[in-house]
């Protein structure tokens, strides 16, 4: 019996033992001092776990000092789940000076979504001036502008979480700048009324669906560039050129070539001339042979005798 009272007193003494080298007596000191409600048995667990208390408890100190109602597990949760706990608790206090309504759901869905919640609270607070490359667009008489647009954004932290980033702002603003010009009678109303692409482009919404809103749209320069019209209308002509060539080129082959049928024609006709020329001795000869050419000789002339002494044929 005394053997079993020793031996569970040493069991005791082991166990308790290794639960003081695993309380943080600092850090819970620390908490003490500045008024943040944390149980030893709350530092232990989190020792068993594996997870840094110090840095845990100087965040959870830094947020319940900056007024903030946020509890030890939450804290504990978002850093297991791969989170970053100083932006995180960064940008709430940074929302909660703004005004700025941001929980630590939010924030933290963010943060784990991969973007800097820090950085969209500074954006929500101060927006950031995004500048498009050259945009070229051709207006309907043919004359290309190009114009330089600086977009002026405010990070939306209601869709941060799975909203597009600013490439799609960028991309977006470009193409509804295009069509705006595109849709131009003249190149000089845009330039007249740079308006008109501000308006398109503010009245198309095309900040929808993305994280950020488009605050303010400047047209800082527009260039006039090519005529595209009469560009298009010489290469029309060129082309059309080339057509007809490659047309009267086929037809003059058609010419040679019915040109040279006539001359093989006319050459065959006189072959078969000439084949038909030598065909008439030899008709004529065997028409002669089987009896059917009947030759009429002409009668000889006697002479006449002027003197009167008969010295015709009959003459002795």
């Amino acid at each position: 019996m005394h053997l079993l009272i020793i031996a569970l007193m040493v069991i005791g003494v082991i166990v308790l033992g290794y639960l003081v080298k695993l309380f943080p007596f600092m850090t819970y000191i620390n908490c003490i001092s500045a008024n943040v409600p944390c149980s030893p048995m709350q530092l232990i667990a989190m020792q068993l776990r594996n997870v840094p208390t110090d840095f845990i408890i100087e965040n959870y100190v830094k947020a319940r000092e900056a007024g903030l109602p946020l509890q030890l597990d939450r804290l504990e949760v978002h850093l297991l789940s791969g989170g970053n706990i100083t932006n995180v608790i960064s940008a709430l206090i940074s929302a909660s000076r703004s005004n700025i309504d941001l929980n630590f759901e939010r924030a933290a869905a963010i943060d784990l979504a991969g973007r800097d919640v820090n950085d969209a609270v500074k954006m929500s607070v101060q927006p950031r001036v995004l500048k498009t490359p050259e945009i070229h667009g051709i207006a309907k008489d043919g004359i290309e502008l190009i114009v330089h647009t600086n977009i002026t954004v405010r990070a939306n932290l209601a869709t941060m979480v799975g909203g597009a980033g600013e490439d799609t702002i960028l991309a977006r603003v470009c193409e509804g700048i295009v069509s705006a010009i595109g849709s131009a009678e003249k190149h000089s109303v845009v330039l007249n009324k740079p308006e008109i692409l501000t308006k398109h482009v503010i009245a198309a919404g095309l900040d929808a669906g993305t994280a950020f809103e488009i605050v303010s749209l400047d047209i800082s320069d527009i260039d006039v560039g090519r005529n595209i019209g009469a560009h298009l209308k010489n290469a029309q002509a060129v082309a059309d050129k080339k057509v007809g060539e490659a047309r009267a080129e086929g037809r003059r082959a058609l010419a040679m070539a019915l040109t040279q049928e006539n001359r093989a024609a006319e050459q065959e006709a006189r072959a078969n001339l000439v084949q038909a020329e030598m065909k008439i001795p030899l008709a004529l000869a065997d028409t002669f042979r089987q009896g059917k050419l009947l030759v009429k000789r002409k009668a000889k002339k006697t002479p006449v005798d002027r003197t009167g002494l008969g010295f015709g044929d009959d003459a002795g």
